[in-house]
């Protein structure tokens, strides 16, 4: 199976990259399912109902968030019901929402797993703990973690305790793509982080003038997301019958 998965989508230039994009390296890769982590959609922060539905008609067949996944309130109200949509799994108990999907792809059952990281991160229960649970009483053909942390220790630990156990450990969350695309010693496939998606003349999709400031004086900045200008697509092709994972990233 081949699998597209697309980080972090960032405001308005972000999901304009994947309605341009998308369906196009569906094709081009021959990918039959494409996940995209969609929890700095809506304007930089968090995921509303017309941007999750945007991300979908562009391609998408699971979104994937994260520590941003209930910024905006109306989230609450529909992601009970909604079957493409995943927040991280570790979340406590009576958090609304999933944290994993199974899908049919040909006759293969493959199950997407969303994840969060707990270092420098909001205090939430323990990522390797819920995993275990999970694979203990759910079985798929095929396992995807899109696992989102903030360092590459806690990534890479991750990918280490899953490897064997789970086809991919995709990490995203830090918006920088890094060169580590890589299978691990017992065949699961691995990168510390996808990228983003999203403004590429700022900082992690930000414009950089607000951000520069607050660096030298200290104080808060509003973080401003512009909704025009040059954008990138950062993915990995995930082909688990060859057991490879290859990095993408497209400048516009």
């Amino acid at each position: 199976m081949r699998i597209l998965f697309v980080g972090d989508v960032v405001g308005k230039i972000g999901r304009r990259m994947v309605n341009t994009h998308l369906t196009q390296l569906k094709k081009e890769h021959h990918a039959q399912v494409a996940i995209v982590n969609g929890e700095n959609a809506a304007h930089g922060k968090g995921i509303t109902k017309s941007t999750y539905k945007e991300i979908l008609s562009s391609g998408a067949d699971i979104v994937t968030l994260g520590n941003h996944a209930f910024a905006k309130r109306e989230v609450n109200e529909w992601i009970d019901d909604d079957v493409k949509l995943i927040r991280p799994l570790n979340y406590p108990p009576g958090t609304p929402g999933k944290g994993y999907k199974i899908i049919n792809v040909n006759g293969t059952k493959l199950m997407i797993i969303n994840l969060q990281g707990r270092a420098f991160m909001p205090t939430i229960d323990c990522p390797f703990r819920k995993i275990d649970e999970l694979l203990d009483k759910e079985q798929a053909d095929m396992y995807i973690v899109d696992f989102h942390s903030e360092t590459t220790s806690e990534a890479l630990a991750m990918g280490y305790y899953l490897d064997g156990r789970v086809n991919a450990v995709i990490g995203t969350h830090t918006h920088v793509q890094t060169n580590d695309a890589m299978r691990l010693d017992k065949g699961t496939l691995y990168i510390t982080d996808v990228g983003m998606t999203g403004f590429n003349k700022g900082i992690l999709g930000i414009q950089k003038d607000e951000v520069i400031r607050r660096f030298i004086t200290g104080l808060p900045e509003r973080h401003v997301v512009p909704d025009d200008g040059p954008g990138v697509l950062s993915a990995v092709i995930i082909d688990t019958d060859k057991h490879t994972i290859k990095t993408i990233q497209i400048n516009e």
